[in-house]
């Protein structure tokens, strides 16, 4: 079996900070996520959003617009999703259990699934194989070649700050299902919004999996508007890797190694990561650090109005 983590560890948890190293949750800068800290404008949404059930022609708004941002390939089959752990918990359950290759380390809730749907982990990926593309939290990018099996999964979570690297072009191939999650580029992320997309027998097994309703009235609008602004997608590519940039510098002048990540977080290789964590807490700065490596210290970038706190830190 897949020997996932007793312990599902994540960014966030800011409420454990807070209890530990006290101080108010707005003087606390969350740097232990990767999601954009200049999130996309809220669009006045029509009263029906809250109100009414959502109908096929809000879910046929954005899925045409998903669509057409993301380059989908005809032969694709593309689902919106309440974000992208939903379809990450369901995909490995919508086809008979063998042998799975995650290579790793990377986000840990794809190993969860498919321990949970009794798949067995194996380096070879006889059955099925998941790529975290660009890879949480190293920033690994993958190659198509790399990626086989009957079952494939592309998590481009992260992807559309490197949006001419996305591997969308595979969602056309079967047994391929490519994830997108709003809310990290979009800093969305309590909009609860995703995407799958890839072969139509798989994203209609989920689909039916899934539900009915399966996204908000709010979020469809949301996003919808958001899909349809590739104006605020390109300043934000800019606006972030000046940022990536700049915390490079930063943590660079103090000592630590740059290992890699994307423009929405940076990983650090420090002396001590638990102690580098527990100083910055001091100033009401939250960070991650993994259990598999107590080197390893990953930031995500400030909001611009925060960036003295940061500095202020070191």
């Amino acid at each position: 079996m897949i020997d996932a983590p007793a312990k599902r560890d994540h960014g966030g948890g800011l409420d454990a900070a807070i209890a530990q190293y006290g101080g108010t949750r707005a003087r606390w800068l969350d740097l232990s996520t990767g999601i954009n800290p200049v999130p996309y404008p809220i669009p006045t949404l029509s009263p029906d959003a809250w109100t009414a059930l959502p109908d096929s022609g809000a879910f046929d708004l954005i899925t045409a617009r998903a669509r057409a941002y993301w380059s989908v390939p005809k032969g694709a089959a593309c689902l919106a999703t309440a974000g992208a752990s939903s379809v990450i918990a369901q995909l490995p359950r919508l086809t008979t259990a063998g042998r799975v290759n995650i290579p790793g380390p990377t986000y840990n809730e794809h190993a969860a699934a498919f321990q949970s749907a009794n798949w067995f982990a194996d380096p070879n990926g006889a059955n099925a194989t998941v790529a975290v593309h660009p890879n949480n939290p190293d920033g690994r990018i993958w190659q198509a070649s790399d990626i086989i099996g009957d079952l494939r999964i592309i998590d481009e979570s992260f992807a559309d700050v490197i949006p001419d690297q996305s591997l969308i072009a595979e969602a056309a191939k079967p047994g391929t299902v490519v994830l997108k999650s709003f809310g990290k580029f979009w800093g969305l992320a309590g909009l609860r919004l995703g995407f799958a997309i890839g072969d139509p027998a798989i994203i209609t097994a989920l689909k039916e999996a899934l539900g009915p309703w399966q996204v908000s009235g709010p979020a469809l609008q949301i996003g919808a508007e958001a899909l349809a602004d590739p104006q605020w997608a390109d300043e934000t590519r800019t606006r972030l890797s000046a940022d990536a940039n700049r915390l490079d510098d930063l943590l660079e002048s103090k000592g630590a190694i740059t290992l890699g990540g994307t423009s929405l977080f940076r990983l650090y290789e420090v002396d001590d990561a638990k102690a580098a964590q527990a100083q910055l807490a001091q100033s009401k700065i939250w960070s991650r650090t993994f259990p598999y490596d107590n080197t390893w210290l990953r930031l995500g970038l400030p909001a611009p109005d925060r960036w003295d706190q940061l500095e202020g830190a070191f």
